[in-house]
């Protein structure tokens, strides 16, 4: 395993690695906070969460499995070669088991809270139970091969996969309300820079080792980081810019008919995707 060159450049690297865990972490309180000021869901999409829980999920399995599996890392060498680095580092690791923890209290503040005619749509429901159908089809077939390295590969795939596609239903909500109220900006502006920091880690390491092999050696971080850089500047434009001053009108408490179910009924005419 290689070693860094440079120690400024590898105290440059553990700072960008900390200010996007911290970056990364601390975004999902806003929300959790915004839900339980106002005792209400409404204006967050539900798919967004539901898919965003199976991309950390996914992201936790690849990242603790490089970092602390010897067998996998002898893989990862053999392929890509002794004098590389191992491109996750305890950052990594620490910020996913973090945002699976604070995305099922998410999960948790849409089961308790009103969440007016909101619901998750079976769309997305049919999205996670395929991801995790092909997750464990593909676990049997690693198995008899010990093909470890391809497995946590596909679980990286899958959580850039549910990247890209997370944030496309919050986007469309708040451009079919025509608000982003309910959905917290803190949220977003957190996010932006733990992505920023996160890509600047990667190519500090690069610059040290005179190599670009842990971008496509870890092609899902650096995707991670583009992606989300890309949505929120879309949803930064959707509030500064788009929905400045629209503010959709928010019930503070529960319907009187009480709480809508969480998942569509196809028989429902009255219940729409938003």
């Amino acid at each position: 395993m290689a070693s860094w060159n440079s120690i400024p450049l590898e105290i440059t690297y553990e700072t960008f690695g900390w200010i996007a865990f911290f970056s990364w972490s601390i975004s999902f309180y806003p929300q959790i906070i915004l839900n339980f000021r106002r005792k209400s869901v409404v204006g967050l999409n539900f798919d967004f969460v539901m898919l965003n829980l199976t991309k950390h999920s996914s992201y936790l399995i690849y990242n603790a499995s490089l970092y602390f599996s010897s067998a996998i890392q002898k893989q990862y060498f053999d392929k890509y070669g002794y004098g590389e680095m191992i491109p996750v580092a305890a950052n990594d690791v620490a910020f996913s088991m973090h945002a699976v923890l604070l995305t099922a209290i998410t999960l948790l503040q849409i089961a308790i809270y009103d969440r007016g005619n909101q619901k998750v749509s079976k769309i997305a429901i049919a999205i996670v139970c395929a991801v995790w159908l092909v997750a464990a089809v593909c676990f049997f077939i690693a198995l008899p091969s010990h093909s470890w390295l391809w497995l946590i590969s596909i679980f990286n795939s899958i959580q850039v996969f549910m990247t890209v596609i997370k944030y496309i239903p919050q986007a469309v909500m708040n451009f079919m309300r025509k608000s982003t109220d309910g959905f917290s900006i803190g949220n977003i502006l957190l996010d932006f820079l733990g992505g920023i920091a996160n890509y600047a880690q990667m190519a500090v390491q690069s610059i040290d080792q005179n190599s670009w092999v842990n971008f496509y050696g870890n092609i899902g971080k650096t995707l991670l980081s583009l992606v989300s850089v890309f949505f929120d500047l879309l949803f930064m434009f959707q509030h500064y810019i788009l929905y400045p001053a629209k503010k959709a009108h928010i019930s503070p408490k529960p319907n009187e008919e009480g709480a809508e179910p969480l998942v569509k009924s196809a028989d429902d005419p009255s219940s729409e995707n938003v």
